[in-house]
C-alpha cells in the first residue's frame, strides 16, 4: 500500500494540482488586495467615501460600535458590507480565471491548427503508389 501511495503522490497530475493550488492561493491574495486596496476604496469614493467592509446590522441591543470588528465582540451582526466585498472578490477573480482559460483555449487552436499546416502529407494508398509506378514505366518505356 505504502508503493502504491508513491506511485499516487509521483504521479505527474496530483504535482500539478499541488501547483495548482498553492499558485490559486497566492493568486487569490492578490485579488483580495486588489478589491480591499484599490477598487473598493474608489469605489467608496464614487458612493460618498464609505467603505464597504464596515457595513453591519446589529443583531443584538448589545451591539453599539460603529466599526464591524468592534461590533463582532459586543454580539452578533449582520456583516452584509464584508459579504458585498467578497463577492465582488469572486467575480473579479473568476473574471481573470475566464479570461486566461480563454487564452489558452485560443492559443491550444492555433498551436494544433500550425502543426495541421506543418504535417507532410501522407502517403497515397497503395494501389495509386501502384497505379502511378505502371504510369511512370510506360511513360518510359515509350521514350
Amino acid at each position: 500500500m505504502l508503493n502504491e501511495f508513491k506511485s499516487f503522490i509521483a504521479r505527474g497530475n496530483v504535482m500539478d494540482l499541488a501547483v495548482g493550488v498553492i499558485i490559486g492561493g497566492a493568486f487569490g491574495q492578490i485579488v483580495t488586495s486588489l478589491v480591499n486596496d484599490i477598487i473598493m476604496p474608489l469605489v467608496g469614493v464614487i458612493f460618498g467615501g464609505f467603505d464597504f467592509s464596515n457595513y453591519f446590522l446589529p443583531l443584538s441591543d448589545k451591539v453599539t460600535a460603529l466599526s464591524l470588528a468592534e461590533a463582532r465582540k459586543q454580539g452578533a451582526v449582520f456583516a452584509y458590507g464584508n459579504f458585498i466585498t467578497v463577492v465582488i472578490n469572486f467575480v473579479i477573480l473568476a473574471f481573470i480565471i475566464f479570461l486566461l482559460v480563454k487564452g489558452v483555449n485560443t492559443l491550444r487552436k492555433q498551436v494544433e491548427r500550425h502543426d495541421e499546416t506543418q504535417k507532410p502529407a501522407s502517403p497515397p494508398p497503395a494501389d495509386v503508389q501502384l497505379l502511378t509506378e505502371i504510369r511512370d514505366l510506360l511513360k518510359a518505356g515509350s521514350k
